[in-house]
């Protein structure tokens, strides 16, 4: 979370954590450029929120409900704390996702969220970080079946 942190104070964005109403585990306030997370949370839960809400605040997300948003968001929130390399490796040692969420310290909906929409597998070959034009791929990993 220390880290995490330290990445949304260098964008100028403050993390508070407080009582929310039932139901709200996070929020966003751009105009404040404020992130506030639910006391309740535990600490996977609550990097995993914090994450989220950075995720509205890279992409200028509104305070609307918009499910293209809260997508975006789960996405970014996901790459930005799950290490390809280390879930790869626990992934190839038959891994479950309960595990892996806590060998990342991250929410076991947020390891589905990376496996099912941030990879692109390809016979055999995983592939994590798609960019455009040559060497395209920061993150390739090769499973032998």
């Amino acid at each position: 979370m220390k880290a995490l942190l330290q990445f949304a104070a260098a964008r100028g964005i403050r993390v508070h954590a407080a009582h929310l109403e039932p139901g709200i585990l996070g929020e966003w306030y751009a105009d404040e450029n404020e992130i506030y997370f639910d006391l309740t949370l535990t600490p996977n839960e609550a990097t995993s929120v914090v994450a989220h809400e950075l995720g509205h605040a890279h992409y200028g997300h509104a305070c609307e409900d918009d499910s293209n948003a809260e997508t975006q968001a789960d996405e970014y929130a996901a790459r930005l704390l799950i290490d390809p390399v280390r879930l790869a490796a626990l992934e190839r040692d038959g891994a479950t996702v309960h595990d892996m969420a806590e060998d990342l310290q991250v929410t076991e909906e947020l390891v589905d969220i990376y496996l099912t929409r941030c990879l692109t597998r390809v016979r055999g070959v995983t592939y994590a970080h798609a960019r455009m034009g040559a060497g395209q791929w920061s993150h390739r990993v090769r499973f032998t079946i």
